[in-house]
Order: C-alpha cells, then sequence, then structure tokens
C-alpha cells in the first residue's frame, strides 16, 4: 500500500513554465557574464594597439617639441618624462595608470586628459544624441516606404539615397550643407555651438552642464533655446544621414522579412491593407536589429564627430582631438583614443544587454 503525501508540504515536480523561466534567467545572467568578461580583453588590446601604434613614430616629447628645443634640452625633457626606456617598460607603467585612471597629462595646455573628457565630451554627446534623432527620424519612416514599394521606383530611389548617406565623406556633406543652407539662402548659422549672446548668458548659469540645450532651457529665455537649436541643425544632419542610411537600410531588409512570415500572410488573406500590415504589423519586429546596432554605431558617430565638429567648429573632443593632431600632441591623443575605446566598448555592453531583455534569442 503506497501512502500518498497532500498538503502545502507535498513535493512537487518542476512544471514546464518553471523550467523554462529558469533556463531563460540562466541564459540571460550567462549572457550577461560573458559580455561583461569581453570587455576586459577588448579594452585590453585597443590599448596595446593604440600604444604601440603612436610609438612607432618616436616618443611623444620628440614629436610635440622636436625642433622646438635645442638638443641638449630635449633630450633632457625625454630623460625626465622616462621616455628612454625600453618600450616595453613604458607599456607595463602605461597598463598600471590607466588602471588607477590616469590618462597622462596634454603636452600642449598640461591638463589630465581626463579633464579635456569631462570639459569636452558633453558637446560631443550633445551632437550624438542630435544625430540620432535624425538617423531615427530619417531612417526608421524611409525603410518602411522603401519595403513598401519593393523593387519599384520609389524603393530603387530610396536605396541610391542610402547609398549616398554613408558613402559620401561627412566633412564634403558638411560643407555642401553650410554651402545650401548658410551661405546662400542664409537660414542656418555657419559654425559653432551658439552665438555669442547666447553663450555669455548660458555663462552666468551657477549649475552649467555643458550641454547646450539644457543650459539654453535653465536660462528661461526661448531665443536662446531656439539659437541653439539652430546652431544644432546642420551638424546633426550631417551626422545623422551618416547613420540614417544604414538605418534605412536595415530597416527595409527587415520589414520585408516580416512582410513573408505566415502571421502577415494570414493577416493578407483576411483582407488587411498591405500599408497597415506595414505600419501595424511588420515595423515593430524590424526595430529590433536597430537596438542591436545602436552601439556599432556610437563608434561610428564619434568617428564621424572629429570632422563634423572640425567643419563647423563645434568644440566637442573631435574638435579637440583633431587640434592635438595638429599640435602632435600624441600624449592627449592616445589617452582620448583610449578614453573613447573605454566609452564605446562600456555603451556596447550595455546595448547588448537591452537587445537581450527584447529579444530573447539574441542570447543564444
Amino acid at each position: 500500500m503506497t501512502a500518498t503525501v497532500s498538503g502545502p508540504e507535498a513535493p512537487t515536480a518542476p512544471g514546464p513554465e518553471r523550467t523554462k523561466a529558469r533556463r531563460s534567467g540562466g541564459g540571460l545572467g550567462r549572457y550577461i557574464l560573458v559580455r561583461a568578461l569581453l570587455i576586459i580583453p577588448t579594452i585590453f588590446i585597443l590599448v596595446t594597439v593604440v600604444f604601440f601604434l603612436m610609438r612607432s613614430t618616436g616618443d611623444p616629447i620628440t614629436a610635440a617639441l622636436g625642433g622646438k628645443l635645442p638638443p641638449a634640452q630635449l633630450q633632457q625633457r625625454i630623460h625626465e618624462a622616462g621616455y628612454d626606456r625600453p618600450l616595453i617598460v613604458q607599456y607595463v607603467e602605461y597598463l598600471g595608470q590607466i588602471l588607477r585612471g590616469d590618462f597622462g597629462t596634454t603636452f600642449t595646455d598640461h591638463q589630465p586628459v581626463t579633464q579635456v573628457l569631462l570639459t569636452y565630451g558633453a558637446a560631443t554627446l550633445e551632437l550624438a544624441f542630435y544625430a540620432l534623432i535624425v538617423a531615427f527620424i530619417v531612417g526608421i519612416p524611409l525603410g518602411m516606404v522603401a519595403a513598401y514599394y519593393r523593387d519599384r521606383f520609389g524603393d530603387a530611389a530610396l536605396r541610391v539615397f542610402a547609398i549616398l548617406c554613408y558613402a559620401t565623406p561627412v566633412f564634403f556633406a558638411g560643407m555642401v550643407l553650410k554651402l545650401v543652407f548658410s551661405v546662400w539662402l542664409d537660414w542656418l548659422p555657419v559654425a559653432g555651438r551658439a552665438s555669442t549672446s547666447s553663450e555669455i548668458e548660458m555663462q552666468t548659469l551657477e549649475n552649467k552642464t555643458g550641454i547646450y540645450l539644457i543650459d539654453a532651457f535653465q536660462t528661461g529665455d526661448p531665443a536662446v533655446v531656439a539659437d541653439v537649436l539652430l546652431h544644432a541643425v546642420l551638424p546633426a544632419v550631417t551626422l545623422g544621414l551618416l547613420t540614417a542610411g544604414i538605418f534605412l537600410r536595415l530597416v527595409r531588409t527587415n520589414v520585408i522579412g516580416t512582410l513573408s512570415t505566415d502571421y502577415v500572410d494570414a493577416a493578407r488573406s483576411r483582407g488587411v491593407r498591405e500599408s497597415r500590415l506595414v505600419r501595424k504589423h511588420a515595423y515593430r519586429p524590424a526595430l529590433i536589429p536597430i537596438i542591436t546596432v545602436i552601439g556599432l554605431q556610437i563608434a561610428l558617430l564619434l568617428g564621424g564627430a572629429i570632422l563634423t565638429e572640425t567643419t563647423f567648429e563645434w568644440k566637442g573632443l573631435g574638435f579637440q582631438l583633431s587640434h592635438y593632431l595638429q599640435s602632435r600632441d600624441f600624449v592627449a591623443v592616445q589617452g582620448l583614443v583610449v578614453l573613447l575605446a573605454v566609452i564605446v566598448a562600456v555603451t556596447n555592453f550595455i546595448v547588448d544587454i537591452i537587445a537581450a531583455l527584447i529579444d530573447p534569442r539574441v542570447r543564444y
């Protein structure tokens, strides 16, 4: 005779829902752990490549001050900085500095590289944010339109537009936009982040953020807000179109793929219009790949920001990096490139986690 266990203490076999949840949670936790661990070798490789690439041109002091100082004084500076020691010793010491959060000090203006990042990083962050807005506004709707008019004239024209967006050099697109909208039409400012009067008014704020749009709202003056936005239009469009072309083609491809799925065919058989299928059923699944590639686009935006900020005199990290390159301040260049690489790696990690939360297929 077999005893039957009943009541609240009776053991229960794990059901399929619980097993599935445990497996899903384990998959997400393992995925996050692996992605977090991958940041370490990624940053290590980037730091190593940047260090030895910079040193391939010689020591930073000779690069920055060669020909400006007598040879004896130049050699003294090199010895005091330790650049006459074996390269591997300098490399190990540089790794130790980075672990302590010391990315070096610039030769031209004698600032810690981390301070340069804090001073000019807000401007680059603001520009990248504007550019992403332009990329979303232009790339996603046009990608849906291209998918709707698949293999027709509208689709072909939009695909050519997408190719032009990401194939045209950023500095060339910026100069063309400046020529048309600033010089010929005189609609938009030619350069800068704000007019002089607006900058003076924002400098009086006690809690400045360095992000001009936030600071402009803090002034409470609508004219300052409008001035900041007008100055941001051309740089944002120039940099945003670079990413919009990629978004356009990605959305088009994924919407076309979604339109061929079974549930869309079932809706089509019930008489649902094609335009409604694109708007209501196909575009949402097509947005998931957009999220997964945003991390990669951050690196593209930061790279394009160098030329965009130089073209429009937008005083951010890109503008300052070009200044250090012209001054041959390789310590500053090396430190900023490493810091940007760390930012890109961490951003990719965050985007990967968001993509895994939205689409469980990413975890496996």
